[in-house]
């Protein structure tokens, strides 16, 4: 069974481990950071010593840590390093993670590390295979009646959980409309992603509609 370690920091974080919890059968373990935290911390490995997080979270086979600070970021990686861990994932994309550095450190001990600005752009690695194949992207099964949208089923979805709140809500509508309803669901559910600008929150949008088409192309094609 995969294990997933969830870092968390305040409410980021919480989310996935629900989701995991409720949709998948992978074990997850957690531990948190404090949710305020200084600007600059000049001794990040010292830092996160002192904060006596449960180190059992490293014993999983993928951490994911929403520390969302550059410093205390990398002070994770290390010690995730340093006990083997073969994959490290960091939502919040490079303003929150020193990139360059995180490279040099995936090098050093053989680890990959993903930073990503939204975890339904995760992209399957060997190392997240299983992860990737429930909570990443998301891929649908969609049946219809008469033009409208009878099932929703969610073979692969957001590990924010967007995608089944969207599902459940797309039931009833028309199949022309459904597309840009998805897109416009996720866009409403309390997702974490970065709101105001063309990405984050826009781009997960953007990605179930497209979501949507897919899995109405394919239903038209099999009928």
């Amino acid at each position: 069974m995969t294990t997933i370690g969830v870092i968390t920091r305040g409410k980021y974080g919480n989310r996935l481990i629900e989701t995991i919890i409720s949709k998948t059968d992978m074990k997850v373990t957690h531990t948190s950071v404090p949710e305020i935290l200084p600007d600059f911390i000049d001794e990040p490995e010292e830092f996160l010593e002192e904060l006596n997080i449960d180190r059992s979270v490293f014993d999983s086979d993928i951490v994911i840590t929403y520390s969302l600070h550059p410093d205390l970021t990398v002070a994770i990686a290390h010690m995730a390093g340093k006990v083997g861990l073969k994959a490290l994932i960091v939502p919040g994309g490079a303003s929150k993670a020193p990139v360059v550095e995180l490279e040099s450190i995936a090098k050093q001990y053989g680890m990959l590390i993903q930073v990503e600005d939204i975890c339904c752009t995760l992209e399957e690695k060997p190392e997240t295979k299983e992860l990737c194949s429930c909570l990443s992207s998301p891929v649908l099964d969609i049946d219809t009646d008469k033009g409208i949208i009878e099932s929703v089923e969610v073979l692969c979805g957001a590990p924010c959980g967007s995608t089944w709140h969207m599902a459940r809500e797309l039931v009833g509508t028309k199949v022309e409309e459904a597309p840009a309803r998805a897109g416009l669901l996720i866009q409403q559910y309390p997702c974490r992603a970065v709101r105001g600008n063309m990405g984050g929150i826009h781009e997960s949008g953007e990605i179930h509609k497209k979501a949507v088409e897919e899995a109405l192309k394919r239903k038209k094609e099999e009928s």
